[in-house]
């Protein structure tokens, strides 16, 4: 209680040693120890009598415990998006504590911000809040602004101080939030920031536009990095343009390194289990969005307001279209939902999804649409997702096929299969949506259409989603 004067604070942090057999203590499974850790970062920042010095240090203790736990957790949290394994109430679960420890975490260390805080404590800060954000990112959003209100008051703090690190971390979160990763899966937006943390030391920042400096962010506001456009950037003390810098000819480099040899480079340290072919349409999708013209869109979109009923899944794409299912799951298929159509274009459209317990919905998500008043069906894939704060979510869907047709197809291996023919652009080419798993790659497909015999010849896959595979094929049908 420190009744006779100063003294340390009543904390058990408080003495170094004490706070090493804390957090030697922690709990085993490692849920519940990150939920003690985020407390910690809690409690460590509001006590009173911490001198500056040991409250981040001891900030940093907690943060040391807390990484291989988060590690795990992490890993754990991106199989099950893959449905590899674990619930939909474990995946949340998991999410809840991952985000809420850095949500914590990134609080501790702003309490602690102030002209004289020591360097460590502003990158703990730094990451901690990038972190939060890419976890938000993970689930679609929202992005909370104020977390972009920290993220721009600690960079200033440090700029003014010429702190070098501040820049990398700072610059490694506004890149990553301007490279759209709203189109992005939960693995592939990992990969992402990996790649970017890699490249992060060749980014650029200036106080006004220059060559290569893409986007601009006003630290004296609340906001997300947006990208310069002909518009006037705003006169303001706080204005910052930034962009690729070297790390666009070192991607470049990689990119042209792994279609070489088809291996991930080894200085991206990102280890043998990832797929070549996935880690190199990441490092397209960064190259694109850090080229000097931003994308630019194949069709031009036009507004309107409209109502449509959607359909999800390979199952509910079978429903939608007559057909009936191999799965046990599917008499579980969810009713038709009813989405809000603001523009169309003839790749696609964007609507608004009201708010549900649309968990399925997810970059990469086949589904089957039907415009009111038609009695056709359009088959599409989820390809931007962005939820609001208003608990709706804006959706952006690739259109695959506006006349598909079922079709049941002879596998040599396999028996049949049910799937879903996608007319290619040309004759002679489809593509063919398949359940995943039931198709052994490199077979020919066999199907019996108006009386003749189509064969299916495999040239490679196209995409893949949780429960499904579309292949593309040449066509060729027997006299």
């Amino acid at each position: 209680m420190n009744l006779f004067g100063a003294g340390k604070p009543d904390h058990p942090m408080a003495d170094r040693k004490n706070a090493q057999r804390v957090l030697a203590e922690l709990p085993p499974q490692d849920l519940k120890a990150v939920e003690e850790l985020a407390h910690l970062h809690e409690s460590v920042s509001a006590a009173e009598g911490f001198k500056p010095e040991e409250r981040a240090q001891r900030l940093a203790m907690i943060e040391e415990a807390a990484q291989p736990r988060l590690r795990k957790l992490g890993n754990e949290y991106l199989a099950a998006t893959r449905g590899t394994r674990g619930s939909r109430a474990q995946e949340t679960l998991l999410w809840t504590r991952i985000h809420g420890y850095w949500h914590q975490a990134a609080q501790a260390y702003a309490r602690c911000i102030d002209p004289k805080a020591s360097p460590e404590v502003m990158l703990g800060g730094l990451r901690a809040a990038a972190q939060q954000l890419k976890w938000q990112q993970l689930r679609y959003g929202p992005v909370d602004a104020t977390l972009w209100g920290l993220m721009n008051r600690l960079y200033a703090v440090g700029e003014a101080r010429a702190v070098p690190a501040a820049k990398v971390e700072f610059l490694r979160a506004a890149m990553f939030s301007a490279s759209s990763p709203d189109s992005l899966l939960g693995p592939e937006l990992e990969l992402a920031d990996r790649i970017i943390a890699e490249l992060a030391a060749g980014f650029a920042i200036a106080r006004a536009p220059g060559p290569e400096l893409l986007y601009w962010i006003d630290l004296g506001q609340p906001m997300a990095p947006a990208r310069i456009t002909k518009a006037a950037l705003p006169q303001a003390p706080g204005l910052r343009c930034f962009g690729p810098g070297t790390a666009c000819a070192t991607l470049r480099g990689m990119i042209e390194r792994l279609q070489a040899k088809r291996g991930v480079p080894p200085e991206l340290k990102l280890g043998p289990e990832h797929d070549p072919e996935v880690v190199l349409g990441v490092m397209n999708h960064l190259a694109l969005y850090w080229a000097p013209e931003p994308p630019a869109r194949k069709h031009a979109r036009h507004a309107m307001t409209s109502r449509m009923t959607v359909t999800h899944g390979f199952d509910g794409v079978l429903q939608a279209l007559g057909g009936e299912s191999d799965s046990l799951d599917f008499g579980a298929t969810t009713p038709g939902e009813s989405w809000t159509v603001e523009n169309v274009s003839a790749g696609g459209f964007g609507a608004i999804v009201p708010p549900s317990k649309n968990e399925w919905l997810k970059v990469g998500a086949l589904v089957a649409v039907q415009p009111d008043n038609t009695g056709s069906w359009m088959i599409g894939t989820v390809r931007r997702l962005n939820k609001l704060p208003s608990q709706e979510t804006r959706v952006g869907v690739q259109t695959l096929s506006r006349s598909a047709s079922l079709s049941r197809f002879a596998l040599k291996s396999a028996g049949e299969a049910h799937g879903v023919i996608l007319p290619g652009a040309a004759a002679g080419e489809a593509a063919i949506a398949l359940r995943a798993g039931a198709y052994p790659p490199g077979e020919n497909l066999e199907s019996t259409v108006g009386g003749k015999q189509h064969v299916y010849m495999p040239q490679g896959v196209a995409q893949r989603g949780d429960d499904y595979e579309i292949v593309k094929f040449k066509e060729m049908i027997r006299e």
